[in-house]
């Protein structure tokens, strides 16, 4: 579960919706981008989204190729996206406890903008073994997640250590994380990741700020020493 959401933090007050939509709006163009060149789209299959809060990954998992199945703590979330057409199945759940699920189950199993969440709470490895557990041969857990290297999540884990999180960010529970803890994690439940950078932009700056930033995701966001150190970090972890 999230912490509870101060609206009234700093960097909210310093920024305006049409602002963050142009980072939003590349956040998805390139995570169908580089997920596409890892995954076969077309194909379809069973996809669970742990942790779907109200954007469980449909883009990227498009109907019906695909069926979607949403969890979150709270039922009536991942029914409300049921009744929407964003989710084919829900069901309440924490990430790392959905024994309820068979083994080998789905081809997909997403973690989008939610582990940094989970770490907060305490350590990662049982997620990412209920992952590994529940993907078919052949299948992968796909997270993307803040970066810990890149200038925005070292000034993020900073206010942080200091206490500053919700007064600056909104939240104490923002915990960028670094390529190569998703990669040992993901490793240690026995799967083979690999960690691309989805952009290098922050949604705070201004419109021509970021999209100049935007001129670095495709020529740095697949060198594997460049991505380390985006703002956005995507895994794939084959099965």
């Amino acid at each position: 579960m999230s912490e509870a959401y101060d609206h009234a933090n700093l960097l909210d007050r310093l920024s305006d919706r049409a602002t963050l939509d142009v980072h939003y709006d590349r956040l998805r163009q390139r995570e169908r981008e580089l997920l596409g060149r890892r995954v076969d789209l077309d194909a379809g299959g069973e996809a669970l989204a742990v942790g779907c809060g109200r954007d469980p990954g449909r883009h990227l998992f498009p109907a019906p190729a695909w069926r979607l199945t949403g969890v979150d703590l709270d039922a009536a979330g991942p029914a409300a996206l049921v009744e929407s057409g964003e989710l084919d199945a829900g069901l309440a759940g924490r990430a790392g406890e959905l024994d309820e699920l068979p083994d080998a189950s789905f081809d997909i199993v997403l973690y989008r903008y939610v582990l940094h969440h989970v770490v907060y709470q305490g350590p990662l490895a049982p997620a990412f073994a209920e992952a590994a557990r529940l993907l078919r041969p052949g299948g992968a857990m796909v997270a993307m997640e803040p970066g810990a290297l890149h200038p925005v999540g070292a000034a993020l884990t900073a206010a942080n250590r200091l206490g500053l999180g919700t007064a600056v960010h909104g939240t104490p529970d923002d915990v960028p994380l670094t390529a190569r803890r998703l990669e040992r994690e993901a490793r240690a439940a026995g799967l083979d990741p690999e960690v691309v950078a989805v952009t290098y932009g922050w949604r705070r700056l201004p419109p021509a700020a970021q999209r100049a930033l935007q001129r670095l995701d495709r020529p740095l966001g697949e060198r594997p020493r460049a991505a380390r150190f985006g703002h956005t970090l995507m895994l794939v972890a084959r099965r």
